[in-house]
């Protein structure tokens, strides 16, 4: 991979990394799901009325809006205002890689690899230690196990996403990733809404929206603008022109650029029985890309 490629996956996943900061600094001024609708009206608008629809049946652009958009980021904007913190919702985030893995058996009948299962079996025990370690934290950042639990829904949703992108894949329809964004975020964008209002209340919508701080309009052009639309269309440019295979393992770096920016920006520490539970989720992760290219003792002695 040439040296700009290089620097230019680098730049997405320090990005996406940093947006688990900025979707704190977001929080601190608006309701989770009021971000929510912020973030998908952006990224929605004015855009879809220059881009043109996916050449796909609708209920894939709108099953992905609603999996993608409110799964994940529903249960993930909520968890973070209900005690997880950042850079280890970073990390904990990443064990959609396994839900995908469980939702593909389940759903579309793919069979696992041995170092998958045996990914998933490491990464369950990292992910065990983190659950358990509810209650602890440093510098006033304690985790809850609400908190954790939505984080695990909301990589569920992420998951879920997948599938429905690999389900259409297995049918010869071919999605343009530009246009699948921007139109997958209409569903969350009018759920979203009327779920904020029905929660929040049209008084804390409107009494947030009428004192928006410069911190939460920058969070929220970050996550639509930025996080969003620039890197992932950068991302997808690399995926066109790079083999997965050397594209994908960049996105390890996501959880340790979350922790670092966290640690920096936010103070944050995590107890030793989080940052053991973290290195043990990426050993999983780890294993579970990196399985197949590893020379085992039985495959040496029968090569």
């Amino acid at each position: 991979m040439p040296w700009r490629d290089l620097l230019l996956a680098l730049v997405v996943v320090s990005t996406w990394g940093f947006n688990f900061v900025v979707i704190r600094w977001g929080l601190q001024g608006l309701p989770p799901l009021l971000l929510g609708a912020l973030r998908f009206l952006l990224v929605a608008l004015p855009a879809v009325f220059f881009i043109p629809r996916p050449a796909i049946p609708a209920k894939y652009w709108l099953g992905y809006g609603v999996v993608w958009g409110v799964g994940q980021f529903g249960c993930l904007f909520t968890a973070m205002k209900l005690g997880m913190p950042a850079g280890l919702a970073s990390v904990v985030l990443q064990s959609q890689a396994f839900f995908t893995l469980i939702f593909a058996l389940l759903l579309l009948n793919e069979r696992w690899r041995w170092y998958q299962l045996a990914g998933l079996i490491v990464a369950a025990g990292g992910l065990t230690l983190i659950g358990l370690s509810h209650g602890q934290g440093l510098n006033g950042q304690t985790m809850t196990l609400l908190g954790f639990s939505l984080t695990l829904c909301g990589a569920a949703g992420w998951a879920l996403g997948n599938i429905l992108i690999r389900h259409t894949a297995k049918q010869g329809i071919a999605v343009k990733p530009s246009s699948l964004i921007i139109w997958a975020a209409l569903p969350p964008l009018a759920i979203f809404s009327i779920l904020t209002l029905l929660v929040d209340g049209p008084t804390v919508v409107f009494t947030a929206l009428s004192h928006l701080s410069m911190q939460s309009v920058l969070a929220v052009l970050y996550l639509a603008l930025i996080a969003t639309i620039l890197a992932t269309s950068i991302w997808n440019d690399l995926l066109q022109r790079h083999s997965a295979n050397l594209v994908a393992p960049f996105s390890l770096l996501v959880p340790w650029f979350g922790l670092a920016s966290a640690a920096l920006f936010l103070h944050e520490k995590l107890s030793v029985q989080q940052l053991l539970g973290a290195l043990i989720l990426m050993l999983g992760l780890l294993l579970n890309i990196f399985g197949a290219r590893l020379r085992w003792p039985w495959q040496v002695k029968n090569a």
